[in-house]
């Protein structure tokens, strides 16, 4: 294995911009409610002058004498919304129009699911690269160091999406935000990556976990960074699959030459290779003696694992409990979506650290949700252990953007409130990111009606951690239909969510989201479901359902009316 080398260098250039951006954020905490005020007045100064911005009057709520004032009218003008509100300015931009949502134009977009199917476009303005998410990064790398000063002796495996997926209409690129971080990192960082961005052009996801880690289980590798530790589950698979064309690959210098990558790829992957027959009597060595080659064996310097842990994600950790190095950090990812980097996780907590002086955000109380006017709330006016969804306004151009998450406050950073990810709200579905909609089901299983020629009384899907896959429950009109047939019509239902939902797409070709599983109900299995759940105290007045859901106490109930 490569020996580890200095983190001088690294250490010391990210320790003083980090350092710098890190102090910034400490001062800022000690007032979140005045650093709210003056960024709510940034962004809407830096956007009064654009379509939005003069049809919600940003100049007359710029007049607020104080911050009370200011939050009033800012409600008052502009309403609290869904992406669906923001698409046609959205449309705007994507046809060439400046100075629709904010000043000039996007210079690229992330895409992320939406509810229609039609996914979203979030635009990134320069502003919101450089100025909100450029500075994050110098405070989330100087956070490794500070919790790891030994992270940057090794190289770095980094999970990130394509820079450039398409073009919208007027030209401009979309694709991953990380991706471009990454792209753009400065060069003493970019030294340090495992393998080159290249791997993530790599369409066939076994291939691509393949070079990733062929390249990857070489190295000292001190550092990974991937959002879904799905992910990890997926990368250890792979090894225990392919490890020994791993190490006969490292022997020789060799990409083996059936994987489906592209020539131009290889040629970019062909600097990291090399003929490494040292290493390769390494690899060998640990299978003899262990069997199954964990990461604590073939990277046992490891420093900092960086996924998400909140929310449904645990199940997916739990999978690799004890894989790991002992004295690594398990750190968590932090509160975030293609839409807004909302925060950091700075330490071994799962709290993700607010920035109040780049986002301004507001909160609706969890009891308070399905109020046809709720309350919102202000940063400063969060408590602890309660739990709310978070509405965020960016230099990026949302405005009062409903994040459609649950999320719960933990201690204070300094005097600002932390967060951390519940579950989704408001009918969003997710195990591993695909943040799949009922909407989005529902009419996916009326189009497999319609073209299979098979109508159903009654259907409802559940989400299962535990195998990674959803359970698809029919009531068909005709209850001779076979099993086999009702697989062929999920077939057609999981086929339209790809094509609908981009990430339930991604999820489901990277393996993250196995195969859907089929069951047949029986006749009136809806009304049995109900007269249980009143049974048990449920008001029926009141008794409602989604049919889509992450419930194993309502998923059970479903599973004793099965057609066997």
């Amino acid at each position: 294995m490569e020996k580890p080398v200095s983190a001088f260098v690294p250490n010391f250039l990210l320790g003083m911009a980090g350092g710098i951006q890190y102090l910034k954020l400490k001062s800022v905490s000690r007032n979140p409610r005045r650093a709210s005020e003056q960024t709510l007045r940034g962004i809407l100064t830096y956007a009064k002058d654009t379509v939005y911005g003069r049809e919600h009057h940003f100049a007359d709520i710029l007049a607020a004498k104080d911050d009370k004032e200011l939050y009033a009218l800012y409600q008052q003008y502009v309403p609290a919304q869904e992406y669906e509100a923001l698409r046609p300015y959205v449309e705007r931009h994507k046809q060439g129009e400046e100075n629709v949502l904010f000043p000039g134009k996007p210079i690229m977009y992330a895409t992320t699911s939406g509810t229609t199917k039609e996914p979203k476009w979030v635009p990134i303005t320069d502003v919101y690269l450089n100025s909100v998410y450029g500075k994050m990064t110098k405070v989330w790398l100087f956070n490794f160091i500070k919790n790891r000063p030994k992270v940057f002796t090794g190289k770095i495996v980094s999970i990130v999406g394509k820079v450039i997926e398409g073009y919208a209409p007027d030209g401009t690129v979309f694709g991953s935000v990380s991706g471009v971080t990454q792209r753009d990192c400065p060069k003493f960082v970019k030294k340090l990556y495992a393998s080159p961005a290249d791997v993530f052009s790599i369409t066939d996801y076994n291939a691509r976990y393949y070079a990733i880690m062929r390249m990857g289980i070489e190295r000292n590798i001190t550092l990974i960074v991937t959002a879904n530790p799905s992910t990890i589950v997926e990368m250890q698979n792979n090894v225990n699959e392919f490890y020994d064309q791993y190490v006969d690959d490292i022997e020789h210098g060799t990409l083996n030459k059936d994987l489906n990558i592209s020539p131009e790829i290889r040629a970019a992957i062909q600097p990291y290779l090399k003929p490494n027959p040292e290493r390769a009597a390494e690899l060998r060595a640990l299978k003899q003696k262990y069997g199954t080659v964990l990461p604590k064996h073939y990277w046992p310097n490891l420093q900092i694992l960086n996924t998400w842990k909140c929310g449904n994600t645990k199940v997916y950790v739990d999978k690799f409990e004890h894989s790991f190095p002992e004295q690594m950090l398990h750190q968590e990812f932090g509160y975030f979506s293609s839409e807004c980097r909302f925060g950091l996780v700075l330490d071994d907590t799962n709290n993700t650290v607010l920035f109040p002086h780049f986002h301004y955000y507001e909160f609706i109380e969890e009891h308070d949700l399905e109020n046809e006017h709720p309350h919102f709330l202000q940063l400063h006016e969060l408590e602890q252990g309660k739990r709310y969804c978070p509405y965020v306004t960016t230099y990026a151009g949302l405005y009062r953007y409903n994040m459609n998450d649950l999320v719960e406050v933990g201690p204070n950073f300094v005097n600002t409130p932390t967060v951390h990810m519940i579950q989704k709200v408001n009918g969003i579905v997710t195990m591993t990111g695909e943040k799949l909609h009922e909407r989005q089901f529902i009419e996916a299983v009326h189009t497999a009606e319609k073209e299979l020629q098979m109508p159903v009384k009654f259907f409802v899907g559940f989400a299962d951690l535990s195998i990674s896959a959803y359970h698809f429950y029919y009531e068909f009109e005709d209850l001779a239909t076979t099993q086999q047939q009702a697989e062929q019509f999920t077939q057609k239902v999981d086929q339209v969510l790809k094509q609908t939902n981009i990430e339930y797409k991604a999820k489901r070709e990277s393996f993250r989201v196995k195969d859907p599983v089929t069951h047949r109900l029986q006749r009136e299995s809806f009304e049995h479901f109900k007269a249980q759940c009143i049974a048990e105290g449920a008001r029926d007045g009141q008794f409602k359902m989604n049919l889509l859901m992450q419930d194993e106490k309502r998923h059970a109930k479903f599973k004793s009316l099965v057609i066997e």
